[in-house]
């Protein structure tokens, strides 16, 4: 199992949205195949495994890091083709989430006869794939909020300038983020000081929707997110009155509009947002900033997963990475838990999960 998760771990970022999965057949103990989930798609992990196999299959073991599915999609049945190659014994590692598996799998390859044994290695195969399993166990999106600053807290310095913070192996690493992510979303500030792209490059992998939060729409209208091509990936929210009328324009003819209410002056409401992504089918959101948006995603509570790039040097006076969050005790505080820290390039990456957030 631990191979088979091995495996899977290549799939990160091409598989998207799909869960990455990796397989292993083993016919008296010796591995016989290997296979993985490639692209969103593409063959299922057991399905490339099967192929590979062929006739060895039959008798053996089949080792995969998700219940193998039981319905059509884009591809056909994973239980059909464990059946019909003759495997024995099938050892999953943990129960798929999707409702339409969620243990139908496992059961249709019981009642065909097969052993099945599941549960091997389940923390680390939902480790792998979290944004899947809680998307489909809480009904939004999995959120991620990704900045880089310096080591005293700055994003910027006092004339805006931030390019680059951190180091070229951080942004690369900031890339397999977006590409393990159905959509990147910033705000309308980072639209007009940078001209982001918002698209996988310094890695292989699936291009995320781009979303700009913008209460107003006061943004250039031409650049980059608009320029680079016209297949409605790039998605603006803002409020209904703004959005009828950008709607009316050229320029508003190759995006999409999703219109959410807006709390007080400026604020969206991220709640009302995430029913909508979650709507649209986007499992995971990486929110890349300014420090307006993540500051807004930090107070509303739905945060799952922060990652801090720490790049070891100082600005002084300057932007800072995190505005007002009305914390007036240190026991109100965003606290983290499960924290990891890797140094990447120059850089330091630290990862963790706040501990008090909204289900």
């Amino acid at each position: 199992m631990r191979s088979a998760l091995e495996l899977a771990a290549r799939g990160k970022g091409l598989t998207t949205p799909n869960p990455a999965v990796g397989a292993v057949i083993v016919q008296r103990g010796q591995v016989i195949a290997e296979g993985l989930h490639r692209k969103a798609g593409g063959m299922h992990a057991e399905v490339d495994a099967l192929l590979k196999a062929g006739p060895r299959a039959r008798g053996a073991t089949l080792y995969v890091t998700l219940e193998p599915c039981c319905h059509t999609g884009r591809t056909g049945p994973c239980t059909d083709e464990i059946k019909n190659a003759g495997i024995r014994r099938v050892v999953f590692a943990e129960k798929d989430p999707d409702p339409r598996v969620n243990g139908r799998g496992a059961r249709a390859l019981r009642q065909a006869g097969i052993q099945v044994t599941g549960g091997v290695l389940a923390g680390q195969a939902i480790d792998l794939n979290e944004a899947h399993y809680h998307f489909h166990r809480t009904g939004r999106p999995f959120v991620v909020v990704k900045y880089a600053q310096s080591l005293d807290g700055r994003v910027a310095t006092v004339v805006g300038d931030s390019k680059w913070i951190s180091g070229p192996e951080a942004l690369r690493f900031a890339h397999q983020l977006r590409a393990e992510s159905c959509a990147v979303v910033v705000g309308s500030g980072t639209v007009a000081a940078d001209d982001p792209a918002l698209t996988v490059r310094r890695v292989k992998g699936v291009q995320p929707y781009r979303i700009v939060f913008s209460s107003s729409l006061e943004f250039p209208r031409r650049g980059r997110l608009f320029e680079i091509d016209s297949n409605f990936r790039t998605i603006i929210v803002s409020k209904n009155s703004a959005i009828k009328q950008a709607a009316k324009t050229k320029w508003g003819r190759n995006v999409m509009f999703w219109a959410v209410k807006s709390k007080g002056r400026s604020r969206l409401d991220i709640e009302e947002f995430l029913r909508k992504a979650a709507s649209f089918g986007l499992k995971s959101i990486l929110v890349e900033g300014g420090p307006t948006l993540v500051t807004s995603f930090l107070k509303s509570g739905f945060v799952d997963k922060i990652v801090v790039i720490v790049s070891p040097s100082l600005i002084g006076s300057g932007t800072d990475s995190i505005g007002e969050l009305e914390v007036k005790r240190i026991s109100q505080a965003v606290r983290l838990e499960r924290i990891q820290v890797q140094l990447v390039g120059r850089d330091f990456v630290l990862t963790g999960y706040p501990v008090r957030r909204r289900k």
